[in-house]
């Protein structure tokens, strides 16, 4: 009887051997070195093992020489963070774990800071690379990066003034506009579209001054549009503008190279360009100049209607009056207030284009439509 009871015990503690075994084959350990941003072993770190397949949390310290181990853990999917003061400041994921097998995974605060600094600086590190780096690069990146935040700063700062200077633009606030775009082109010269609108504030500022007090002013804005145009030469609008301005001053010939740039650069709108210099010198009682102009317009867009208009005012200024009261007109005028009448025939100045044709002869037609006119029979 002994002796069966000895044979089954035996036999119980083979079985229990076997799913001991069974049992340890089923768990794995995570293991690391955790060092500080100095490389020296971090004491006291804690590590977060936290099982994702299904769900359980563990967690170890590190030991005196910044390291750690846990043993007895399911088989799985881990993540594994590290916490220091309370803070995670890095991890690990979907790490497998294998059987009866340790998982090697170490941390390294230098490399983590490393990594951190070169993401803000724009820089895309692997862990690898950022192990490999000395502190000399570490620095070189950490000064980049500041550099970047404080240009992102700049930026920001920048768009600030020039959106609050368009804005008080529109509303023809022009001390303000100018409060603002002064303020944009001191954190960056460089911006090209800064002083041009500076320079057109200005503008606006002079027309609202007496004579005595406009020519400072409109110096200013003289010498803004130049920086403008220096930063950005192909801009045919700065050209136009700049144009405008020193036409404004009694700078005919200037002002018309500069709207001859302006032309040059934008073919499809030489025709305004040429008829804004025109309008202006009309404006400053330069007949002959702005003829000329407007004529420059005309080539330029041969359906310009405006330009075509003011040419027939122009030469109907120059008509010979008989004394028998027999106007006899400039050649082109007819032609001239035609063509308007046939490009605009709805036009603002089309009740004064039919005037001044009925006035120099009652056989000229002077109605005009939108719709084709029909043909003759032979």
């Amino acid at each position: 009887m002994p002796s069966s009871n000895w044979r089954l015990t035996v036999m119980v503690a083979g079985v229990l051997l076997f799913f001991s075994a069974a049992s340890l084959a089923q768990t794995s350990s995570f293991a690391g070195d955790v060092k500080d941003a100095e490389g020296k072993p971090l004491v006291g770190a804690l590590v977060k093992i936290e099982r994702k397949d299904i769900k359980g949390n563990y967690q170890v310290k590190t030991n005196k020489r910044g390291q750690y181990f846990h043993a007895g853990l399911p088989l799985g999917t881990y993540k594994i963070s590290l916490e220091v003061e309370g803070k995670v400041v890095d991890f690990a994921d979907n790490v497998r774990t294998k059987f009866g097998e340790t998982e090697q995974v170490n941390f390294n605060l230098a490399e983590i800071k490393a990594r951190q600094v070169a993401a803000a600086a724009g820089v895309q590190l692997t862990a690898e690379q950022a192990r490999q780096m000395t502190p000399e690069q570490r620095r070189q990146i950490e000064d980049s990066t500041k550099k970047r935040q404080e240009q992102l700063s700049k930026n920001k700062e920048l768009n600030d003034a020039f959106n609050t200077g368009m804005d008080a633009l529109r509303a023809k606030n022009w001390d303000a506009a100018i409060a603002s775009f002064t303020k944009g082109g001191e954190f960056d010269p460089k911006q090209h579209v800064i002083w041009a609108n500076l320079a057109e504030a200005q503008m606006g500022l002079a027309s609202t001054k007496a004579l005595n007090e406009q020519q400072a002013i409109v110096a200013k804005a003289l010498e803004n549009y130049v920086r403008a145009i220096e930063l950005k030469p192909d801009d045919a609008a700065y050209h136009n503008n700049y144009g405008l301005a020193l036409a404004r001053t009694g700078k005919y010939p200037e002002g018309q190279a500069e709207l001859s740039k302006a032309a040059q650069l934008d073919p499809p709108n030489a025709g305004r360009y040429f008829f804004n210099l025109g309008a202006i010198l009309v404006n400053t009682g330069h007949s002959v100049e702005a003829y000329e102009a407007f004529m420059k317009a005309i080539a330029a867009d041969p359906n310009y209607a405006d330009a075509h208009y003011q040419v027939g005012i122009y030469l109907l200024g120059k008509a010979q009056v008989a004394p028998d009261g027999k106007v006899t007109p400039q050649p082109g005028t007819t032609e001239a207030f035609q063509k308007y009448l046939e490009l605009k025939p709805d036009g603002p100045y089309a009740e004064s284009a039919r005037g001044s044709l009925q006035a120099l002869s009652a056989s000229i037609q002077t109605e005009f439509s939108t719709k084709p006119a029909k043909k003759a029979r032979k």
